[in-house]
């Protein structure tokens, strides 16, 4: 009798298995982090690399291709590719900066300190960087894309290492564009509409009124742009997921331009200690009701650059060592934190330009009292 229920037990537990295993593919990445925490089954399960691969394949469409599926089994699998890439980078040290000890401290950077380390910068090249990029508009994959390299930054003494970084996804082509990225067979056309869950717009100057249309983008949109690096095997997401402001009919009347992106450490490469990495979408209103046509808006640009405290371009050089560092940095699960971390460099920053308003407005008083003493002074020796 006993050696009957042992095996009863053990065809349970065999069973049981199976149906965890189930269950748990179809469970999305914070649900399996969960329960691999409910008991030491769907602990020991939760650790299949496949149950991980559907994971990310699901939540980031890009990792759905061969090489990057090797790239990132190369890394370290799965697994760690989702706890690297799916809590966003949290920079809580931003510095309280005072206009005045910002100007003292820049001065005591040499050239070869503002423009970096050559010798660290000689073991990173721009080839070892991967971007995986994915829009979403309400919930729906709109746009995918992996860009190996980072284009046109060939050669160590090239205009890449002294220019201000930048890249447009939507100007290079990758490895696999016959792949059907945006799901239309054309990756640079990439188009929202009615269906897609755009509310109609008469026109645009009613747009202009209500703002329905710019809400509804800028609402919608998720955008995740993982970097990964393949020779120090590190990935970080560097959007912050949901949008943090933008632009209306800018530059043009028909434009939005939305924007992502994160605060990114600098330290020891940057005087300002801190950067931001922005991630901006523009896109185009093409038709509207009023044009007898379905509303309809077309991407134009999806770009990512690196500014300084001061709003100032970082140059390739610098821009690498960043993106570096911010691989290992802090990240947190908690999207709000990323949030608040975006919304207290824009709060630093704003503070900044204010002080530097005020101080070169004391500046012009005093040149113009200066001149007005100085023509005074010249006008009474004249008369005298």
């Amino acid at each position: 009798m006993a050696l009957s229920t042992t095996t009863q037990v053990n065809s349970i537990t065999s069973l049981s298995s199976d149906l965890f295993y189930d269950i748990l593919r179809r469970l999305d990445g914070p649900t399996l982090a969960s329960a691999a925490c409910a008991c030491a089954a769907f602990c020991s399960i939760s650790r299949e690399e496949r149950l991980w691969e559907n994971v990310c394949s699901s939540l980031w469409p890009s990792t759905n291709r061969e090489e990057v599926k090797s790239l990132i089994s190369s890394i370290g699998g799965f697994r760690k590719f989702y706890a690297d890439c799916f809590p966003l980078i949290v920079n809580k040290e931003v510095p309280d900066y005072q206009w005045n000890e910002y100007l003292e401290y820049n001065e005591e950077w040499n050239e070869a300190d503002y423009y970096g380390d050559v010798d660290e910068l000689e073991s990173i090249s721009p080839s070892d960087f991967i971007s995986l990029v994915d829009v979403r508009f309400k919930d729906q994959i709109i746009f995918s894309k992996v860009l190996w390299g980072i284009p046109n930054a060939n050669g160590f003494n090239g205009w890449f290492y002294n220019c201000p970084f930048r890249v447009d996804l939507l100007s290079f082509s990758s490895r696999d564009d016959d792949d059907d990225d945006d799901g239309d067979g054309n990756e640079n056309e990439i188009t929202l509409t009615v269906s897609d869950g755009l509310p109609p717009i008469t026109s645009m100057e009613r747009e202009r009124k209500d703002g329905k249309l710019w809400r509804e983008l800028k609402d919608g949109l998720r955008l995740s742009w993982i970097v990964v690096n393949q020779k120090v095997k590190q990935a970080a997401n560097l959007a912050s997921w949901s949008s943090l402001g933008g632009q209306r009919h800018w530059p043009t009347d028909r434009d939005f331009v939305v924007r992502f992106g994160s605060v990114l450490p600098a330290k020891d490469i940057l005087p300002c200690q801190v950067v931001e990495c922005i991630l901006s979408m523009k896109f185009r209103v093409v038709s509207t009701e009023g044009d007898d046509s379905q509303t309809s808006l077309k991407l134009t640009e999806l770009s990512m650059q690196l500014e300084d405290m001061e709003g100032a371009h970082v140059n390739g050089r610098n821009s690498l060592l960043i993106l570096k560092e911010a691989l290992s940095c802090h990240r947190s699960k908690d999207y709000s934190e990323a949030l608040e971390s975006c919304h207290l460099y824009s709060k630093v920053q704003s503070e900044l330009k204010e002080e530097k308003m005020r101080i070169e407005n004391r500046l012009d008083r005093l040149c113009i009292f200066s001149g007005i003493a100085a023509f005074a002074t010249l006008w009474y020796y004249c008369i005298m």
